[in-house]
């Protein structure tokens, strides 16, 4: 499939992005994320491996078209829970 990805073309195919997706490790998932294979890949890092460019010349959004048109599955952000403060809970009483 042909896309424009930071504006340059680049005929993609699924079983080409599987195979050079195959032997990297997964990083830590912060945003949108892409299943390949079984793994959980960021959409940031599987863009930097099938396009040789650095990350900061496309963006996630980008890339999750792209991903989405090949038929795999991409998943948004999780949300971040807000940290408890140590201080005082709800549940214990005050003095």
């Amino acid at each position: 499939m042909r896309c424009v990805i930071a504006r340059f073309p680049f005929d993609l195919v699924k079983g080409e992005v599987e195979q050079s997706m195959s032997g990297i490790a997964p990083e830590p998932v912060t945003g949108v994320s892409v299943t390949i294979a079984g793994r959980v890949f960021p959409v940031m890092q599987v863009g930097e491996v099938i396009t040789r460019q650095n990350r900061r010349d496309f963006t996630s959004g980008e890339m999750r078209r792209a991903l989405t048109r090949l038929g795999f599955t991409c998943h948004d952000a999780c949300p971040v829970n807000p940290a408890r403060q140590a201080w005082g809970d709800e549940d214990t009483p005050g003095w």
